[in-house]
């Protein structure tokens, strides 16, 4: 089933009761220039906001496709705490693959950040022009994971802005070479639990200074380390965020203990 969303402006209940949303722009050209789609078929439309529903087009209209909602999805798709990915730049176009494979783990956000081993500087203009593509790439991957909500790509900033943003977060992670043992990660990762906010900082190629490193610490982040191998800074986040889903997932059903080890 194809799977569209809507900003909540668009999904409007009307006198009959009966719910409505508006698709147009881009999806709309998609929906009735490409895939060629007649009335009567079903789409599923998830409001940015998050709420999924089970909709059927109704008319096309000269600017916009109208559907009428024939059912209010129940099942939650989402991780039910909210992660946000603070990642290191990278260089070429390894921030396209984060974005996409973060987003099918469940993140909530993520926010490219500047630190002192940063390669790659971007002015004003390709910083906003990178984040308009890294927020395409994020909302093309929450509809192939069936997302209820498309994560936001924040604007680009430094370290320091960063562990500000994240100063509210129940549970700071971040990775680091000379982080003490396995041990201490295990115990970290499951201390995550459903209704947290979740910062998890990730550094460049290169990783973090050591200033950068006591940075952190200051601002109240754990120092992990995931092993005796070093990994790259596209494989660390990802590394971190699958451990914390495992750990997360259905926690509210089973009741689990909080640890995948």
């Amino acid at each position: 089933m194809y799977h569209f969303f809507a900003a909540p402006a668009q999904i409007e209940g009307a006198e009959d009761g009966a719910v409505r949303v508006d698709i147009a722009g881009e999806d709309y050209n998609h929906i009735r220039h490409v895939l060629r789609m007649r009335p009567g078929e079903t789409v599923l439309i998830s409001s940015r906001a998050g709420g999924d529903y089970l909709c059927r087009l109704e008319e096309y209209l000269p600017d916009r496709a109208r559907f009428l909602a024939l059912e209010k999805r129940e099942e939650d798709m989402e991780l039910p705490a909210r992660i946000f990915l603070f990642q290191g730049l990278p260089k070429g176009d390894k921030m396209e693959w984060i974005i996409q494979k973060a987003v099918e783990l469940g993140v909530y956000a993520v926010v490219p950040v500047v630190t002192e081993r940063t390669v790659v500087r971007l002015d004003a203009k390709k910083a906003a022009d990178r984040r308009r593509r890294w927020q395409a790439v994020s909302e093309s991957a929450a509809k192939q994971a069936k997302r209820s909500l498309v994560p936001e790509i924040g604007e680009l900033c430094s370290l320091k802005e960063a562990l500000e943003r994240a100063a509210g977060c129940d549970l700071r992670l971040f990775l680091y070479e000379d982080a003490a043992g396995i041990e201490q990660t295990r115990r970290a990762l499951a201390g995550a639990r459903p209704g947290m906010e979740i910062a998890v900082l990730i550094g460049p190629e290169g990783g973090f200074a050591k200033a950068e490193e006591e940075a952190a610490l200051a601002a109240g982040f754990q120092s992990l380390s995931l092993g005796k191998r070093i990994l790259r800074t596209e494989t660390a986040g990802l590394c971190v965020l699958s451990a914390l889903m495992l750990n997360l997932e259905g926690r509210e059903e089973t009741k689990t203990d909080g640890s995948v080890f």
